[in-house]
């Protein structure tokens, strides 16, 4: 069955979206929900349905009877000798007598192989599929850099192996008027200082220098938030462990720039000349007349 229902909200934008008028078949994407559904909902949905169906199949057999060893009229027998069909235990105390019965044992059982299949390719893909788990900063910050203005991101890896060939790319994404006045949502690939790495193993501060070429040129917080600007970083690198492709993707609206701020240190270095990285302050930003740092004009 095709639906014409609005699509679900789609997110990284600085208001959700709604796809009206796309036809799809209803059921088109379940593969793709479960493999980014989360864990309890996973095994929710598994539960249910096992119950679900096994609850079916004892009512068929109510129904058709001819189930030997149950007892007559009684739901529990004939749920778990649903159960003891579709995982093709048969300890061998009920067995079917008549041929409804039999020919419901031989559906059921064929079906019990079926999703045992499908639900152990479906819980290998969940579970191998593989992850980033890159911390971005929750804020990004306009500051001052080497004595020139900037937008810096902050980046961590959160897991013990590093993310080898790391490639990293930050996107302004705005409302723009053409000449002819037609409104266009553009996508403006920033330069970046740095946008590669050898070894992502532990933070990487983004920066993209804010010059007359740059789209964030003359840029102020109010310009920002009539424009809808989001700023959008995508990271893809090879796990080191296992060599497979990780991507990473984070968005920020225009609120989550702080102009005339910089991100705190977060490396400490200890007297003995060991090297410390605090996380705990990853996030935190504060103002560059904190620090004595001249705030130019926006």
């Amino acid at each position: 069955m095709k639906s014409n229902a609005p699509s679900p909200p789609v997110g990284g934008t600085s208001q959700t979206t709604v796809r009206v008028g796309v036809r799809r078949w209803a059921f088109s994407d379940v593969y793709q929900i479960i493999l980014t559904a989360p864990w309890w909902v996973i095994f929710t949905g598994i539960l249910a349905a096992y119950v679900t169906t096994n609850a079916l199949f004892a009512m068929l057999y109510l129904i058709g009877g001819g189930v030997d060893g149950a007892r007559p009229g009684s739901f529990e027998d004939a749920f778990f000798f649903s159960v003891q069909t579709m995982s093709t235990i048969g300890y061998g105390r009920m067995v079917p007598t008549s041929t409804f019965a039999n020919g419901l044992v031989a559906i059921e059982a064929l079906f019990g192989l079926v999703t045992l299949a499908l639900g152990t390719s479906v819980m290998y893909s969940k579970f191998s599929q593989p992850r980033a788990r890159v911390l971005f900063s929750q804020r990004a910050v306009i500051t001052i850099h080497e004595g020139q203005r900037a937008l810096m991101v902050r980046l961590a890896n959160e897991r013990a192996s590093g993310v080898v060939e790391a490639q990293l790319r930050l996107v302004l994404v705005r409302d723009e008027v053409t000449r002819e006045g037609e409104l266009f949502r553009r996508f403006h690939t920033l330069s970046l200082v740095r946008s590669s790495s050898a070894v992502f193993a532990l933070s990487w501060s983004a920066i993209h220098v804010i010059n007359e070429s740059s789209p964030l040129w003359a840029e102020t917080p109010e310009s920002l938030r009539s424009s809808r600007s989001d700023l959008v970083a995508s990271l893809v690198g090879l796990e080191e462990t296992t060599s497979q492709t990780v991507h990473a993707r984070h968005t920020w609206r225009s609120d989550d720039i702080a102009f005339d701020h910089r991100f705190r240190d977060i490396l400490v270095v200890h007297p003995d000349g060991r090297r410390e990285l605090n996380y705990d302050r990853f996030h935190d930003i504060e103002p560059l007349a904190a620090r004595g740092e001249p705030t130019p004009a926006a």
